[in-house]
């Protein structure tokens, strides 16, 4: 009978420890371990971004981006056989889709809410709580992180940069959502209390004066500097107004937008000028000014290129492909219960 006892005594133990060393391992992965992955991945887009549509013909993430067992789809029956549903939220919120809550969702399939917009054109998220298990944003917190843009090691560093000729103008601008509350209209009005009129250059249809993708980077090129302003001025919020209009340009940003620590964590410190680094407006216009005049300091805002390229994120297929690259690091019971909450913070 004591043997008995001690042989209950030590299974239940076993039994114990056993569960405690699950718990344990489950605690450590919090995401998923790389050999736990699915061999193949279906991502079903639920909606196109903005109505445009691309083609998802063949095996795209393979062949576009090396990442295997990557498949995309936009046919909605494919529903229950998807790891991934992707819904981009501007279709959401002005009711152009809505979320399938009229289907059973499969027990293992994980939502992604999709933005790359700042939180004041999110509109109210209430109703999006609790769906979603990840996101994919610019904000560097998402679970995807996905920006406008990066600087990437050159490919081939024995090409070297020629800075644009400046024929054009000190100063560019390109817009065409103009409010005269923003504080970026508030800033260019300033401006052109310190810069001559011919020194500056607005295109967009505020001043109805559209440039085409195709002319925008060369006729940008001419101008001494680009005001980066962005419409809002939020954590991580760094469009291509940095990346495309004004880097890849050849154009020395002035940017206003998040900090000028935020924009140090993307790109390097003494490629850019922040407006917050002056006292005023006249200051500003008066360091343009300086630097547009002294070749060596105005080429210093350029050495980046020396050892760096911008790389620009523009095809909503590859930001979906960046779902299976970086599955196995994403959260496995993850649920966004306040949505609004995360988005505004």
């Amino acid at each position: 009978m004591w043997s008995l006892r001690v042989s209950v005594s030590a299974l239940m133990f076993l039994v114990i420890a056993s569960l405690i060393l699950h718990l344990l391992v489950l605690r450590q992965f919090k995401t998923r371990p790389e050999h736990l992955r699915p061999e193949n991945l279906t991502i079903l887009l639920w909606h196109w971004p903005f109505g445009v549509a691309y083609s998802l013909k063949g095996n795209f993430c393979w062949e576009k981006f090396g990442i295997p067992g990557c498949f995309l789809e936009d046919n909605r029956s494919m529903f229950s056989q998807a790891e991934v549903v992707v819904f981009h939220h501007h279709e959401l919120w002005t009711g152009r889709s809505k979320l399938p809550l009229d289907l059973r969702r499969p027990l293992k399939q994980r939502w992604l809410w999709l933005s790359l917009e700042p939180p004041m054109k999110n509109g109210n998220l209430s109703a999006f709580n609790s769906f979603f298990n990840w996101t994919m944003s610019y904000r560097r917190d998402a679970d995807i992180f996905m920006p406008y843009g990066k600087l990437v090691p050159k490919k081939n560093r024995s090409k070297s940069f020629v800075v644009p000729k400046k024929t054009k103008c000190l100063v560019a601008w390109v817009v065409s959502n103009y409010k005269e509350q923003y504080r970026r209209s508030k800033v260019f009005q300033q401006l052109k209390d310190f810069i001559p009129e011919d020194q500056i250059e607005v295109y967009g249809q505020w001043k109805k004066r559209p440039i085409s993708n195709k002319a925008l980077l060369k006729t940008i090129s001419q101008c001494f500097f680009y005001l980066a302003f962005e419409n809002s001025e939020c954590k991580d919020y760094i469009s291509e107004k940095l990346w495309r209009n004004a880097l890849q340009a050849g154009s020395v940003p002035v940017v206003l937008g998040p900090s000028r620590a935020n924009y140090e964590a993307m790109v390097r410190s003494d490629a850019f000028i922040h407006v917050d680094d002056f006292r005023s407006v006249r200051e500003l216009a008066a360091f343009l000014k300086y630097v547009a005049s002294h070749n060596q300091t105005y080429g210093s805002y350029f050495r980046w290129h020396e050892s760096h390229e911008v790389k620009i994120y523009t095809d909503w297929r590859e930001r979906l492909c960046t779902i299976c690259s970086q599955y196995h690091k994403l959260p496995v019971r993850r649920v966004y219960k306040d949505l609004y909450s995360w988005v505004n913070q």
